[in-house]
Parts: C-alpha cells; structure tokens; sequence
C-alpha cells in the first residue's frame, strides 16, 4: 500500500471508476444511523422517535433505502411476521444485529433469536464483541482476556448459525485489529462467521483503512459503509463521521474489494451524526494494549491528520433536540443521494428531510 494510494483525494470519487455490479443495488441503512430517534425519550412531531422496527422501516422507505439492519433481540414471532411482511411490501431486505452468546448459559438465548429473525426474512447479521479497546482496557493482559473470550463466543455461535444456515458478520469495533480478527476468523474457519466490515472504525486504532478492508473482504459477510474526517489535537486527533464523498476515504476502491470477494453483498450506511471522538494516540495510555505496534502506522496516521484535516468537523453539542434531529436527518440524506449521484448505486433520489414519510 502506497502513501500516494492512502491519500487518494475523496474529492476525485467522480472520476474513479464505479464497480458496475453496484448498479443493481441499493444502499441500506444501519439503525446506529438513527442514534438519535431510535427509541428516543422526547416529544417531536416533526421527527417522531422510532419506537420499533416496524416504525424506522416506514420511515426509511420514503429515503429509498434498500436495506434495513436492526437489532433483533426481544422480538416475538408475531412481530417477526409483521416485519417479514413490511419488508416484503416495500421490497426492502432486513439484516439483523445479535449479540453473541457469552457462555454455555446464554446459547439458548442467542438459538431463539437467531431463529425469530429468521423468521422476519434476516439470514445475515451483524455482531461486535466489545468496544474501544484503548478505553477499556489499561493492560496487555485485560485485552488477551477479551479476546479470548471473544472466540470463545465465535465457537459457541457457530455450529447454531451453521444449523440455522445464517451468516454471521463480526465488527471490526475499534476492538481488533483488521488481522487480529481476521487471525480468529481464520482460525475459526466456518462459511457460517465472517466479518461486518467497518469502512472507518479502523483509523481509530492507526489503520490504514484501505489495508483493513484489503484484509477483512476475504471474509466479509455484511458492511457498514461511513466516510470519516479527521482534524489535530495536542494528544492525537479527532475523528468524525461525514456524509459520504466529503471525508478521506476511497469508498469505489472498498467496494470493488468487497465485489471481488462477495458479489452479493449489500452494504448498509452508518453514518452517525455526534461530536467527534477523541483518539488519544499521543497518550501514554493508549498504547496499553499495543506493545507490538510499530511506529510508521503513528507517523502515516499522523502525516494523514494533518495534510487532510477537515476544516469542520460535526458536532452536536450545544443543539437543540429538533436541531440534533433535523441534523441527523439531514446527513443521512445527504449520504444516500451520493450513494446514487457519485458511488453508483441504483439509489433514487432520496426525501428532503422534512420528517414527512412518503409512503
């Protein structure tokens, strides 16, 4: 991977050539897309809060989305069958989103709702097995732990889904590393478990986001597709969310990579609109559970900070709750009709956002 290929300018995503095979897909939707309105606690007639699946499914219709990942746990089966049924109306696909098992205990749990979803029409999910790994962990061996009993989790998962003929997609969730999990799913070695791939999540532990999709495509099973920008701090860098075509990321090369390696996979937007997160690379602390990792990936990460730094970068801070809102709403428009105008998806111009459903 050259320097030159990692700093391939966003602004020049027209002139890049566009898998064809995106012609006849639609981007989806991630529901983390929605942090804000999704089972929200206010009152807002412009923008309802979306109490359940069936709500943010009506919604979204209206922007043209093609896809639908949710979460699934406490569903019945008759709320399965009225999702089923929805999805299949509005010629929509549903992916679910699951937690994996934690232990023998907790298998039965995780069997029931794989097996309730499916019966909502999902045969792919999404699952993540931990979070910031530089927050949570202040020690080598705090890490070795998780991971541990993250794959002991994939384990436990994987002859359920193999029975119920699911694919399971694991997050890289600025917890491992692009071959740190894809040395577990290696190891694990099932068609059955593979990975959700995170276009941006990466940058947060110093990846060159290009390499980590290079690594993990082989075993993509289901994305979610951001673009990120970034500015300086005096301990590292800040790191945000942008709607698609306006950060640092060469998104037609990620989707050729996930075309060679998985035609039919669909790809499902996560752009989350919050103040960005602080990276604390020049931290002592951060570098707890990186004893091994070498300093070029600090120094390009860095060079890449400054020469692309945004000269705004969102925040919600300070907004009201129908500002926050309308914010939102807005950049998840704006994703949705570059999807269509620049990164040739099939995506019909999406709805203002207004807070009106066209249904």
């Amino acid at each position: 991977m050259t320097r030159r290929a990692f700093l391939t300018s966003a602004a020049a995503l027209a002139a890049l050539p566009l898998p064809a095979a995106l012609r006849g897909k639609r981007m989806g939707i991630v529901i983390h897309s929605y942090g804000k309105r999704w089972q929200g606690k206010y009152s807002s007639l412009k923008f309802p809060p979306f109490e359940h699946a069936l709500d943010v499914l009506d919604h979204v219709r209206g922007l043209g989305v093609g896809a639908l990942q949710i979460m699934v746990n406490g569903w019945t089966a008759e709320m399965a069958a009225k999702v089923r049924a929805t999805c299949e109306s509005y010629g929509m696909q549903l992916e679910g989103s699951i937690t994996l098992p934690k232990n023998e205990n907790d298998v039965d749990r995780f069997d029931k709702e794989l097996r309730i979803a499916k019966e909502a029409g999902a045969t792919i999910f999404r699952s993540a097995t931990g979070g910031r790994r530089y927050e949570l962990f202040s020690s080598l061996e705090e890490f070795k732990h998780f991971k541990a009993s993250a794959f002991k989790s994939m384990q436990l998962a994987e002859p359920i889904a193999r029975r119920q003929r699911v694919r399971i997609g694991i997050e890289n969730h600025k917890d491992f590393q692009a071959a740190e999990l894809a040395e577990l799913l290696g190891r694990l070695s099932s068609p059955n478990i593979g990975a959700c791939v995170d276009t941006g999540n990466s940058i947060a532990l110093l990846e060159d986001p290009m390499q980590v999709v290079e690594t993990l495509a082989p075993f993509a099973v289901t994305t979610h597709i951001k673009d990120m920008a970034v500015q300086e701090t005096p301990t590292g860098f800040l790191l945000s969310e942008v709607p698609l075509g306006e950060g640092i990321l060469d998104l037609p090369r990620m989707f050729a990579l996930f075309e060679k390696h998985n035609p039919q996979i669909a790809y499902h937007l996560e752009m989350i609109t919050r103040d960005p997160l602080d990276i604390p690379c020049l931290k002592p602390g951060y570098w707890a559970t990186f004893p091994d990792k070498p300093g070029v990936e600090l120094a390009r990460m860095l060079t890449l900070v400054r020469e692309r730094k945004a000269a705004k970068l969102p925040k919600v801070t300070g907004l009201s709750t129908e500002a926050a809102l309308e914010y939102e709403e807005a950049n998840i428009v704006k994703c949705l009709d570059a999807a269509g105008a620049k990164l040739g998806f099939d995506q019909p111009a999406a709805a203002k956002p207004n807070g009106k459903d066209e249904k």
